[in-house]
This record gives C-alpha cells, sequence and structure tokens, in this order.
C-alpha cells in the first residue's frame, strides 16, 4: 500500500545484501533474475519492489511471480497499515495517491485496497505498519529476511591526516597527534604504519594502549544501541598529521581488536601514499 513503508523496507533489504528493483514490470522478473544470477551469482538475494505505479502491468504479477523468480524461492511481502495511518503519512509527505485522480487521497487509497486485494491473500507475509516507526519496520524486516552475517554492525576504520582535511561522513574522530611523530625519527620517516618498525613504535606508547583500549571499547559499547535503532554501519576516523604513520598503525589495531570481539570491521587508509 503507497505509505506503508516500501521504501524504508527497501532500503533495509538492500542493507541486507538484497539486489533492489524499485517500481518492475512484473514481466521483467524472469530477466531481471537471469542478469543478477549471471552477474552476481544465483546466491545474491532479489528485492522487487512492485505497486500501482505499474499501472496494466501489475495486473501480471500473480502470472509472473513464480515463473519469473527462475527456480528460486519466491517470498511475497504485503505492506499496509490503517487508512487513518496512511491518509495522514501522505500528506506529510505532501504527494497525491496515484489512484486519486481528481478525487481525495481517501478515494484512491480505497481502489488500491480493492486493486491489491487478490495478491494480499495471495501473499506469504502481511506487515500491518500502523503501529510502526521507521525503526521498528526495519528491525521486522531483519528478523524475517537478515541473516547473523547480515544483521550485525560492520565498522569502517578510516585513517586520515588532518591537513588533507577531516572525513565528512564519520561517526568517532580521534586525534593521534598527541603521539610521538615517527616523522622525526629518520630510520622511521620512509616507512608507513603498515609496517613492523613505526607500527612497533607508535602501539608501543603507553599513551597509545592506554587510548585504543578505551576507544576500542567505547565502539564496541555502542554497538548493540546501534543495531537496535537499525543502523548497522559505523565510520571512524582516527587522524594524525599526515596520514601515513600514527593513525594508520593506530587503525590497523583497532580493527584487530574489534574483529576480536566478532565485530566486523575493516580498515581504509585514505591519505597514505599521498606524500
Amino acid at each position: 500500500m503507497t505509505g506503508a513503508g516500501r521504501s524504508t523496507a527497501a532500503k533495509e533489504l538492500e542493507d541486507l545484501g538484497f539486489f533492489v528493483v524499485d517500481n518492475l514490470p512484473p514481466g521483467l522478473l524472469k530477466e531481471v533474475t537471469r542478469l543478477v544470477d549471471a552477474s552476481l551469482g544465483p546466491a545474491t538475494p532479489i528485492a522487487v519492489v512492485i505497486d500501482v505505479r505499474s499501472g496494466a502491468f501489475f495486473e501480471s504479477l500473480s502470472a509472473n511471480l513464480h515463473h519469473g523468480a527462475a527456480g528460486r524461492h519466491a517470498t511475497l511481502v504485503f505492506l499496509e497499515a490503517t487508512d487513518e495511518v496512511l491518509v495522514r503519512r501522505q500528506e506529510a509527505a505532501r504527494r497525491p495517491h496515484p489512484l486519486q485522480g481528481s478525487g481525495r487521497l481517501l478515494d484512491g487509497l480505497q481502489r488500491e485496497r480493492e486493486v491489491l486485494a487478490p495478491l494480499r491473500g495471495d501473499a506469504d507475509l502481511v506487515i500491518d505498519t500502523s503501529a510502526f516507526n521507521v525503526h521498528q519496520l526495519t528491525d521486522k524486516i531483519a528478523a524475517e529476511f537478515g541473516t547473523p552475517e547480515t544483521v550485525r554492525l560492520k565498522v569502517s576504520v578510516v585513517s586520515f591526516g588532518f591537513k588533507y582535511g577531516i572525513p565528512v561522513d564519520t561517526d568517532f574522530l580521534a586525534d593521534m597527534r598527541f603521539l610521538p611523530n615517527p616523522h622525526w625519527v629518520p630510520e622511521l620517516r620512509p616507512h608507513t604504519g603498515l609496517e613492523a618498525p613505526v607500527s612497533d613504535y607508535v602501539l608501543g606508547q603507553p599513551a597509545a594502549e592506554e587510548f585504543v583500549g578505551r576507544w576500542v571499547e567505547l565502539i564496541a559499547g555502542v554497538a548493540d544501541g546501534y543495531l537496535a535503532q537499525g543502523k548497522r554501519f559505523a565510520q571512524v576516523a582516527v587522524g594524525c598529521t599526515g596520514g601515513k604513520h600514527r593513525s594508520v598503525a593506530v587503525t590497523e589495531e583497532v580493527v584487530r581488536r574489534l574483529a576480536a570481539r566478532g565485530i566486523e570491521a575493516r580498515a581504509v587508509h585514505r591519505d597514505l601514499g599521498r606524500e
């Protein structure tokens, strides 16, 4: 139903690893499945969002659904809500209903219910989102279609140099310029934080050990809260002057310790090699 949360559900499925197609004519289901199988592999799950915007094509959905799945298991999910809630959501979005024509918004919703009635009866899963907020709907979708691998928090730890600017999309920011700079140690200057001499020098500082321990505790401490709010991706930025020595070494250590706690983490060295 229009306003029942299709976009939210689709975004969550995309975060869960689905290949998502919006407003697809049902007759193209088989072709989309073939293309996904060929390019991404048959293990890639597919989510197709179809609504009354598909017009005349919409009537062929039932006939094409299982045929178009091409050997895959197909699940039909139907999202709905009460008229009162749908009207309120549509008015808040300031968008007309695609079927209301010159009539009222409620007229469009009633026509939509009539058109969708057969599909609702065939649905494998009906979700009434009337009492759901965005986070509750994403939790419901994750509970139905997520896996232990797709519903856990994924953390990107990005090393950077302050002289090149702070990453704008960071959730947590750490400044490593309080540690001694290997740049001023002649035998360490040519090396990077990925190499043992620099890494040992940086992480061997007592202040570094204390900081990394507390930093990892902080990130791990908010992981459950992020997941409860439907947030499955976090970016941690670790900076030093040039993004070559201290930030790189600390980033690698933070990733190692997060992984040891069962948190999926990866290192990204934004400015390494720029000098």
